[in-house]
């Protein structure tokens, strides 16, 4: 069997792999390159992985992040995490298993907070930061810290329009693609694109789509949420730039919160960033936590690297 398959059946067991390392996710975002896997045994058993997304660029091959997955890196089970002699064997073990690369750059899960044999192998990391509220089990202690802004945005979008959720994945995209527009910023991926990894999502059950509409059917914004057993996650969403003073924006960030807490029974629900400051200041005031998590990387050709900070 080959370490995909290997890591397949491991998936189908392990605990708590994050949607994003799941093997069917990575299937549907590996357009424009491939994915692989390397796995870290004791006592006869994988207990640790390492799922990683190439693409070729010329002559070099180089490991890098997949559209819409926003975390990745080694995945340990949960009785080795902490355990540092054996976590640090473990991640060893999966580097040494690396294929040969230009460049490796992967964000790691912030449950990962052990980098250090990255480090002794001449790796180089910068924190990030997501923010998540933990305590959707109590809702009503979720909505007593949401700041006075953030309910004054809410009360007024819900006097203007209403939540559905039966709109169509075409009409997410284009009020999608309408941000990006918005900041003067391409697309980062295509129709096609999408719609694979939609299709995925949807054949897992794993997705809702949350659309604000008003009494003359105008969308004024559009939420994609995501999921796994640990977690809701605020994947992607959208605005009608001349629709934007509504709130309805913060109203299905509200809405989007509810449901994972109310319909999915979840406790924990990840905002997926920002570090852009205004952005931030909106997830703050959802009462969200500063959550840490590593951006890991090693340029192992001089060349390559040179390369790309002439592109940039």
């Amino acid at each position: 069997m080959s370490a995909k398959a290997h890591y397949h059946d491991f998936c189908r067991v392990a605990p708590d792999v994050p949607v994003f390392a799941q093997p069917w996710y990575l299937d549907a975002c590996a357009s424009g390159g491939d994915w692989d896997v390397v796995l870290a045994h004791d006592q006869g058993r994988i207990v640790a992985a390492l799922p990683y997304f190439y693409r070729r660029k010329g002559p070099f091959r180089y490991a890098t992040m997949p559209p819409f997955v926003k975390m990745l890196g080694p995945y340990v089970l949960p009785e080795f995490r902490g355990v540092l002699k054996k976590e640090h064997g473990l991640l060893e073990e999966l580097i040494k298993q690396l294929p040969d690369f230009a460049a490796f750059k992967q964000n790691f899960y912030p449950t990962l907070t052990n980098w250090l044999p990255f480090y002794w192998q001449g790796f180089r990391q910068t924190t990030y930061y997501t923010y998540r509220l933990y305590d959707l089990q109590s809702l009503a202690l979720v909505e007593a810290r949401l700041n006075r802004n953030i309910r004054r945005n809410i009360q007024k979008a819900q006097q203007q329009v209403r939540v559905v959720h039966d709109l169509s994945t075409e009409q997410f995209y284009q009020l999608n693609k309408m941000s990006f527009d918005r900041q003067g910023l391409p697309m980062p991926y295509s129709w096609a694109q999408f719609e694979r990894h939609d299709a995925a999502l949807a054949a897992h059950g794993a997705r809702q789509l949350f659309f604000a509409i008003d009494a003359q059917e105008r969308i004024h914004s559009a939420a994609y949420l995501i999921w796994d057993q640990q977690a809701a996650y605020y994947h992607l969403s959208g605005d009608d730039p001349a629709l934007r003073e509504s709130g309805a924006g913060i109203l299905l960030i509200w809405e989007a919160i509810r449901y994972a807490s109310e319909v999915l029974g979840l406790t924990c629900f990840d905002f997926e960033g920002s570090m852009l400051p205004p952005v931030e200041r909106i997830r703050v005031q959802f009462g969200a936590v500063q959550t840490p998590y590593f951006f890991v990387w090693k340029y192992y050709s001089r060349a390559f690297e040179l390369l790309e900070k002439l592109r940039r």
